[in-house]
């Protein structure tokens, strides 16, 4: 399956100007690599007129003749202008520059080793003026957020020998460690601002209240749907008794997860084929760690791109801290039960991330291919897990079943969680005591999963997309009645590369 070689590489201004406001996102997640080496400008007044440019691109040139790429295009050009131009949130929240600094992208074999290495030095020479500018910017930042991300960005520096990069990573750490002191307690945005955010990410206009309510609601089907899984496997033991003893079934080192994990892929993928769910994804998908300034999530897919020559795409795991104690460790290593491991790498793998991405490349359309919904993505891939359970994956074992319920049970906890803090109902400390008490997570686990709402306030999207993904299905059934299958359903939605969850009917209409 090839990738640049199908579509056009070059871009009119608008979508040059669209991307030229998401440098780090497109170069890696859609592999435009003209952006190899270049660091952007967050400074106010460039992303100021960086949002400039992009209006008077929207006047100046024509829409996409196709109405649905325009309507797409449309919605991804307006949610830069509230994020960046509106809300400012590059101003307040340094994921966007750890992003924007992060060189792990370069370490993913889409070319030749020696070009990959100087796209890395040029990058890495451009740090000091992006350091200047991401102190210039970062004046609002919470102490909850900076606390949060402080690890992440002292990873950005492993394996880094430049003196002049790591004297100005060491000033924005600095800077970033300042806030952590002194900053506002509270990372709540505000319900209004959430609201903002959910809309530029899923082009729904939500209601908080309503949106609380449906949170706990589908919390408490999951845990409906986890009792009845727990009864197959012990009918003497609760869900509360049995789970953390299936937690501590787990490979006892790294090494063994990525070993059972790349099982994993061989297994799920022959499943998502025989069950008719989608057509084989091919490529290459290889298991190991996380970088370490990617090491805030538990597991994630870095995939093969869509603009780029074919290549592996890797299943990251995050591995325990070496620094922690046993018990941490412990605890961390739980995430990745033999309870818990399958659900996730259907989520990360097949039928999740990797098929997504891969169908992702099969796409000629610029727009498909560049504007990318979150809350698509990870509904996507949150929808997979149960879609398993449904069609019978490992049904002679609960333990699937109790995975994908455990996980999800995560999932909706951070949309709870989300709310929480930032309509200021909930501190980030009450957060970690609502996934210790919804969501079996300990420790560090659960801490992390409370402190990432901080940087990541619409990180309810597992949730939410799969939910109006499941919505879609059910008017795609009732349309196409007999003509309905599962697949004729996924692949319409992938044919629309990863939609803003707003248009998810308008996407399958054209299926």
């Amino acid at each position: 399956m090839s990738g640049s070689g199908d579509v056009p590489q070059e871009l009119d201004r608008r979508l040059r100007s669209f991307c030229d406001l998401r440098v780090a996102d497109v170069r890696e997640s859609a592999g435009r690599h003209e952006y190899d080496g270049v660091v952007q400008d967050l400074s106010p007044a460039a992303v100021r007129a960086g949002v400039e440019d992009l209006d008077m691109a929207w006047f100046d040139d024509p829409p996409p003749k196709d109405a649905f790429d325009e309507k797409l295009l449309d919605h991804g050009a307006t949610a830069l202008r509230l994020v960046l131009g509106m809300l400012e949130d590059h101003r307040r929240n340094p994921v966007h520059h750890l992003a924007n600094l992060d060189l792990a992208g370069y370490d993913r074999d889409y070319a030749p080793v020696e070009e990959r290495m100087r796209a890395r030095q040029r990058h890495l020479a451009a740090w000091p003026d992006a350091v200047d500018a991401a102190v210039e910017a970062l004046d609002r930042v919470p102490a909850p957020t900076a606390r949060a991300l402080l690890p992440a960005l002292r990873g950005l520096t492993e394996g880094v020998t430049d003196v002049r990069a790591l004297r100005a990573a060491g000033r924005l750490i600095e800077h970033v460690g300042g806030f952590s002191r002194s900053g506002d307690e509270s990372a709540a945005y505000d319900g209004e601002e959430l609201l903002m955010l959910l809309w530029a990410e899923d082009a729904i206009v939500f209601d908080l209240g309503p949106l609380a309510e449906r949170a706990d609601a589908e919390r408490n089907r999951l845990r409906e749907l986890l009792v009845d899984a727990c009864r197959r496997l012990d009918a003497n033991r609760t869900p509360a008794e049995l789970v953390p003893e299936l937690l501590r079934d787990h490979p006892q080192t790294p090494e063994e997860i990525y070993a059972e994990a790349r099982a994993l892929i061989g297994e799920a993928t022959a499943f998502t084929v025989e069950r008719g769910l989608l057509a084989e994804p091919g490529g290459e998908c290889l298991v190991g760690p996380a970088p370490p300034s990617r090491r805030w999530a538990m597991a994630m897919m870095s995939w093969s791109a869509a603009y780029e020559p074919d290549g592996p795409s890797w299943y990251h795991v995050t591995p325990p801290d070496p620094s922690w104690s046993d018990e941490a460790r412990e605890e961390w290593l739980s995430v990745f039960s033999r309870t818990t491991l399958p659900a996730i790498t259907v989520h990360e793998v097949t039928p999740g991330h990797y098929a997504h991405g891969r169908a992702l490349r099969r796409l000629t359309s610029h727009a498909r291919r560049l504007v990318a919904s979150s809350g698509f993505i990870e509904g996507w891939a949150h929808y997979a897990e149960e879609l398993f359970v449904e069609e019978g994956f490992r049904a002679a074992d609960p333990r699937y079943a109790i995975g994908v319920y455990v996980e999800a049970l995560i999932r909706v906890t951070r949309l709870a969680v989300s709310l929480g803090v930032h309509t200021g109902a909930m501190t980030v400390q009450e957060g970690a005591r609502r996934f210790e008490a919804d969501a079996f997570q300990r420790g560090p686990a659960a801490v992390a999963e409370a402190e990432r709402a901080t940087f990541d306030p619409t990180y309810g999207r597992y949730t939410l997309g799969k939910l109006e993904i499941l919505g879609a299905r059910d008017r795609a059934r009732a349309a196409w009645g007999s003509g309905y299958s599962h697949r004729r359903f996924h692949e319409a939605l992938l044919a629309a590369g990863a939609p803003p969850l707003g248009l998810l009917d308008e996407a399958v209409a054209r299926g």
